[in-house]
C-alpha cells in the first residue's frame, strides 16, 4: 500500500495538525509502513476468527451477595465515629442562613 504525502496531508488537515513539508514526508513513510504492517496481520491464517478485544486478559467482575443480610450497627456505634452528637444524631456545623 503506498500511502502518498498529499494523502497524508490530507489526514493532517482533517486532525487539524500543522505539519511542515518534512514531517509530511517522514509521517507519510511512517504510516505507510504503518498501514502495510496492518495488512499483513489481516492476511494471516486463521485471524477471521478472533473477536477484537481492547485488553487480552479476560476480565470479570467479582460482585458480592446482596441478598446476604448482616447484623445492622447500633446507633451508638454509628455514633462512635461522629465528630460531634447532639441528641443521638451527627452534629453539623450551620451553613444555610449564615451572616
Amino acid at each position: 500500500m503506498a500511502l502518498t504525502e498529499a494523502q497524508t496531508a490530507h489526514v493532517a488537515k482533517l486532525a487539524m495538525l500543522a505539519l511542515s513539508d518534512d514531517e509530511i514526508h517522514t509521517y507519510a513513510q511512517q504510516l505507510d509502513e504503518i498501514l502495510t504492517y496492518a495488512q499483513t496481520i489481516a492476511q494471516a491464517p486463521g485471524v477471521d476468527d478472533v473477536e477484537p478485544t481492547a485488553n487480552p486478559f479476560r476480565q470479570v467482575n467479582v460482585w458480592r451477595e446482596d441478598t446476604e443480610i448482616g447484623e445492622p450497627l447500633s446507633r451508638d456505634d454509628v455514633l462512635l465515629n461522629a465528630p460531634a452528637v447532639e441528641a443521638e444524631q451527627f452534629r453539623v456545623p450551620r451553613i444555610i442562613g449564615e451572616e
